[in-house]
């Protein structure tokens, strides 16, 4: 019994394509989801802000005040950091999608090695071909494309609101001015740097595992 000829590379090809195409139709997926939960956790501090506000104007800045900004600033840390959470493990998976993607890429150029003249994303694996796709190519900062990354708007928005948390509880426990002020830039610096100190870990790990 004779074995069956292997495919052709046209064959090939459209296999790949396939599964590009599905890694790409996952990827937009995914992000779009995340999106939306930016969103929503963004409408959530806005509308606590308008809370506080309309409270602040009806009955001051007595004891329901600091009551009610100490809980809703509690709320919205805890979605925010649990949306932080989503978007860390996007990006994780977002790096396994676009290592998949540069691996198909390198099977496209092993089929025709002039295609890779024209590919402007990166067809290698570990960190230089992530970086590679990510960047499109072009010659661009690492230290700009992490401060521009949608987890860092994520992270700066919750340090924030851990900073005001801080400040507020401490303010409720009768510190005076100065130690609430060092307590709410301490909280939103240890919140932001512990964050920090997380996701380069993290985009140590899958940089090299492609």
């Amino acid at each position: 019994m004779s074995l069956p000829d292997p495919p052709s590379p046209a064959v090939r090809a459209q296999i790949l394509a396939t599964e590009h195409w599905s890694l790409l139709g996952t990827r937009s997926t995914m992000w779009s989801e995340v999106m939306s939960r930016i969103t929503i956790h963004l409408t959530v501090v806005s509308a606590s802000l308008v809370v506080l506000a309309l409270v602040a104007q009806a009955s001051g800045f007595g004891t329901p005040f600091t009551v009610l900004s100490i809980g809703l600033a509690s709320a919205a840390l805890i979605l925010g950091t649990l949306t932080g959470v989503r978007v860390m493990n996007a990006s994780h998976d977002d790096s396994a999608l676009i290592l998949g993607m540069n691996r198909i890429r390198a099977a496209y150029v092993a089929i025709d090695p002039g295609v890779a003249d024209y590919l402007m994303t990166s067809w290698e694996g570990g960190r230089a071909g992530l970086m590679g796709t990510y960047t499109m190519g072009l010659q661009r900062s690492t230290l700009s494309h992490v401060l521009g990354s949608t987890s860092m708007f994520v992270n700066v928005v919750n340090a924030l609101v851990a900073g005001t948390l801080g400040a507020l509880i401490s303010e409720a426990a009768g510190a005076s001015n100065a130690v609430v002020a060092v307590v709410g830039v301490l909280c939103g610096l240890a919140y932001l740097g512990a964050w920090l100190e997380y996701g380069r870990r993290t985009f140590g790990v899958r940089s090299t595992a492609g």
